[in-house]
């Protein structure tokens, strides 16, 4: 697992809440962890990935995933978890492999106790950049403009994670609310 992140800032008078985005994949696992302040300002806390060998048999592979997400809630003790749900797309191998991945990463937050917010990929797109169309290098930059970063996070799968975590922090703009 690889992360970085500077970050700390200060949602009306709550106490701030870390949030914990997840963009999951069995090769690559994006993640953001990001802190919604007192005054509604998001900070970026950490983001990175969690990698697993391509040559790795897929239990192990999963079983990486789980210590990797477990490791991230252990650390960063999250509010809740915003997770990008799986697309129904035309590559059913795609989605059943993306669906093992989900799987340990829910398996995790569950154990955990940790509430589980879940949006499709288009909702996550809409909710950071304005439509649901958006492409990597789109949500890349206003990943970076949101949060105030120097350079969109890197590899685009952590921006994406980072994305996630974004979209639960407004998830009343999207009339689905937050757990």
């Amino acid at each position: 697992m690889t992360g970085a992140g500077p970050g700390s800032s200060p949602h009306s008078s709550a106490p701030p809440t870390l949030i914990l985005g997840i963009d999951p994949g069995t090769a690559v696992t994006g993640f953001g962890v990001v802190e919604r302040g007192c005054d509604g300002r998001v900070s970026l806390v950490e983001c990175g990935v969690i990698r697993t060998p391509a040559g790795r048999p897929l239990p192990r592979r999963i079983r990486d995933i789980y210590e990797g997400v477990m490791e991230l809630i252990e650390r960063h003790r999250p509010a809740a978890m915003s997770v990008e749900d799986i697309y129904h797309g035309k590559n059913s191998r795609t989605a059943l492999s993306l669906g093992h991945a989900r799987g340990a990463i829910l398996l995790a937050a569950s154990l955990c106790d940790l509430p589980i917010c879940e949006y499709t990929a288009v909702e996550i797109k809409k909710a950071v950049v304005g439509t649901g169309r958006a492409t990597k290098d789109q949500v890349g930059f206003m990943v970076q403009k949101q949060l105030r970063l120097r350079a969109a996070p890197t590899p685009a799968d952590a921006a994406d994670g980072v994305a996630a975590a974004l979209c639960y922090c407004m998830a009343g703009a999207l009339g689905r609310g937050s757990p």
